[in-house]
């Protein structure tokens, strides 16, 4: 049985699947080729340390997952619109249900600070990393 932790991302990872057009993967080495609707890579992240409660024990944390975002090719005026497209429809996706179906308190992206990339022998990508916070309580620090 999945602890709460791989519960919880594997619901992040069938949200992100949600977003139109592009390719989802979890834990992933970057592909040669990027798919022409953009990539989506889920980062397990950390789980940083919890705060923790007593009487009944529990442990409330802050995981901070990574949605790395890449898009690549086209002139760089659409691929800003691709990525920018891509980006919003990922904070679409978790703005549907931000407790994941229950399993988490709140579900929180962060604003992506997107960089471009020139490869040699290869189109510029456009790439960010979205933290996502996932808070969550467990009543053991394993599960």
């Amino acid at each position: 049985m999945p602890t709460s932790r791989e519960t919880i991302l594997q619901a992040l990872h069938a949200t992100l699947q949600t977003v139109p057009d592009a390719t989802v993967l979890r834990g992933e080495v970057l592909p040669e080729r990027v798919p022409a609707g953009g990539l989506v890579i889920l980062r397990d992240g950390e789980p940083g340390e919890p705060e923790v409660t007593m009487s009944p024990l529990q442990y409330h944390w802050r995981h901070r997952a990574e949605v790395e975002v890449i898009v690549q090719g086209k002139p760089p005026a659409a691929r800003d619109t691709a990525f920018d497209t891509l980006a919003a429809a990922i904070g679409t996706a978790l703005a549907v249900d931000r407790t994941l179906g229950g399993l988490c308190d709140w579900v929180e992206p962060e604003a992506p600070q997107p960089v471009d990339l020139a490869l040699e022998g290869a189109q510029a990508l456009k790439a960010a990393v979205i933290a996502v916070t996932l808070h969550y309580t467990t009543s053991d620090p394993l599960t």
